[in-house]
């Protein structure tokens, strides 16, 4: 049997607009559209993809983490070639900073809804 990743899915309480979010930042386009699922794919490539499921009770993780807090249980790394460029573009998208940077090349950003994700240059 041959397995390989068929997609990363992030819940969120609103599917399409997170959905918009990543379509910008990431260059991708829409292979399905509904209120409550949206699933994004690079072009001329239909796997792996990017969905957003709706979840209405969604809590953002807390960065850095600590004892009794909702944690990370996963989050994107983006690799880029300009990381001052990227990052000024994901907040112009509407993407924030987190003020805990633990490495040089990476910086740590937040979606729009909450989720961690992470701008990285080669060899980070």
């Amino acid at each position: 049997m041959t397995t390989t990743l068929g997609a990363f899915v992030l819940g969120t309480p609103d599917p399409p607009a997170l959905a918009d979010f990543y379509r910008a930042l990431l260059g991708w386009e829409e292979a399905e559209r509904a209120p409550e699922w949206v699933r994004l794919k690079e072009q001329g490539r239909d796997r792996p993809s990017l969905s957003f499921q709706l979840e209405t009770d969604h809590q953002p993780p807390v960065w850095p983490p600590r004892p009794g807090t909702q944690q990370m249980q996963a989050h994107l790394d983006v690799l880029v070639d300009d990381l001052e460029t990227e990052t000024a573009r994901a907040c112009a998208l509407g993407a924030t900073v987190e003020e805990h940077q633990p490495q040089q090349r990476v910086r740590v950003l937040r979606d729009p809804h909450g989720h961690l994700f992470c701008l990285f240059l080669p060899g980070a």
